[in-house]
């Protein structure tokens, strides 16, 4: 047994940064997430139809303002309430007409539960200084750093234009 867990090992090792991943854009685009090397990533996990919705504007502004120093990634997830539209079109459709958002959305996604984005599995089983676990609403932002490591994690009530956020980039 301990042999089949050391050649399982041998070939299936553990992510070791967010650059191990890839996601799919809201237009079906493979993208490696380790073509941000040497920048920031915030990773939000996003709804359209939540109380913190209104959060992307500042996050519209936030890519806008910081978009040389920081990658902003939008993960559309429908896992609180089912506060988020069903198809990835509509999804789109809404952001742009809404807020006008140009920052990378990825497609409709879950971010918690025993369907979870293996981005999201990784990202809140990582050590950080604030805080691991389960995702508790829309609108939780996830800091890169330049290496792919998860530094800090903010609640969904921290807005992206928070000087809580912006002194970090």
């Amino acid at each position: 047994m301990n042999i089949l867990l050391v050649l399982i090992g041998l070939f299936f090792s553990p992510p070791k940064s967010v650059y191990d991943f890839k996601m799919k854009t809201i237009d079906g685009k493979e993208v490696s997430l380790s073509k941000f090397k040497g920048k920031k990533i915030l990773i939000v996990n996003t709804a359209s139809k939540c109380g913190f919705t209104p959060q992307y504007e500042e996050l519209e502004k936030l890519h806008q303002q910081y978009g040389k120093e920081i990658v902003l990634i939008g993960f559309p997830a429908g896992n609180f309430g089912g506060q988020e539209l069903a198809t990835n079109a509509e999804i789109k459709e809404f952001c742009e007409a809404n807020f006008g958002v140009s920052f990378l959305l990825s497609e409709k996604v879950s971010v918690k539960g025993s369907d979870i984005d293996p981005l999201f599995a990784y990202l809140t089983s990582e050590e950080n200084p604030d805080f691991k676990g389960e995702i508790n609403w829309n609108f939780e932002k996830f800091l890169i750093d330049e290496n792919g490591k998860l530094v800090h994690r903010f609640r969904s009530k921290v807005k992206p234009l928070s000087e809580e956020i912006t002194a970090k980039l």
